[in-house]
């Protein structure tokens, strides 16, 4: 359908990798039901500069979910090697033989005890990211989200025509109900002339009294106005998945009145005989199909 948004679930998955000169990056997106939206960072504290553009990326594309996002950086071969500060190490040497000679001693440099003095021996991993690194955590995350997105719009479209199926029964429920409401009035009117003819028989009862009692008593155990609210429920809950987009909560609210409607229609419809039961029948399968509908809508976004 031509300007449909996509229906996306909440639940997805997306793994990037980049390569960069000092080492690979490795970037996954793991999302799951939440009632907003709901981020976490796993990484290191040397991309802690780089977490609220990736923030920003993020709630850019995503609306809902909890969303775990890991970052590794796995450095290039050779990086990780001890390093010695050679500038450091000859200072050191220097300064002991020149203490050695002025206290006319013979001992020789100790490398073990050069070796532990701050700054001499460095961690050659230990460098903070640079430009490329940070270049490539952009772009992984630009694809990542992309990749993200398509899962989760394929789960999305899944579920909408799961719910589909479920809407088309309630439709097809609630016209057999419509057309069963036409049966409920006589029933109703022919068990309250009963209870009139009982009534009557009682002394000081008042014949015009008791006709009104009755047509009230008609007029609330009347289903129309739900059954046409239900049907216009219905409508609008075809629109929203012909339309697409962010759907989630307003489903959510959607699905509590259709419920609403229904309940009504069975505490009406209870006293009404055989036409009566048929309709609590028809308005069970609804409620049941609007059950399956809300749990489907609890993966969306």
């Amino acid at each position: 359908m031509s300007g449909q948004a996509p229906i996306r679930s909440m639940t997805g998955f997306a793994r990037v990798r980049r390569m960069t000169p000092q080492g690979e990056i490795v970037l996954s997106l793991r999302g799951v039901n939440h009632r907003g939206l709901d981020p976490h960072f796993h990484m290191a504290s040397d991309f802690d500069p780089l977490e609220q553009g990736m923030r920003k990326a993020i709630t850019a594309q995503v609306i809902r979910g909890h969303l775990d996002v890991r970052l590794q950086w796995v450095r290039a071969r050779g990086a990780g090697k001890l390093a010695v500060n050679q500038e450091m190490l000859k200072a050191y040497v220097e300064a002991y033989r020149a203490a050695a000679k002025q206290y006319s001693l013979l001992a020789q440099v100790d490398l073990n005890a050069a070796f532990q003095t701050p700054g001499v021996i460095a961690d050659g991993g230990s460098q903070e990211p640079g430009p490329e690194v940070e270049t490539a955590v952009e772009e992984a995350m630009a694809e990542a989200l992309n990749i993200y997105n398509a899962h989760r719009e394929a789960e999305g479209a899944d579920t909408a025509a799961v719910m589909r199926k479920h809407l088309e029964k309630i439709e097809a429920a609630a016209g057999k109900i419509e057309a069963a409401r036409e049966g409920i009035v006589p029933a109703l009117r022919a068990r309250l002339e009963a209870k009139m003819q009982e009534m009557l028989g009682a002394a000081g009862a008042d014949p015009n009294r008791l006709a009104q009692e009755a047509a009230l008593l008609a007029d609330r155990s009347d289903i129309g106005e739900e059954v046409a609210r239900l049907k216009m429920h219905a409508a609008r809950l075809r629109e929203m998945l012909e339309k697409g987009g962010e759907m989630g909560k307003k489903l959510d609210f959607l699905l509590q009145e259709m419920n609403r409607e229904v309940s009504t229609m069975l505490a009406k419809s209870g006293a009404a005989a055989e036409a009566g039961r048929a309709i609590v029948e028809l308005a069970l399968g609804v409620k049941s199909e609007v059950e399956k509908i809300r749990e489907q809508s609890l993966n969306l976004e």
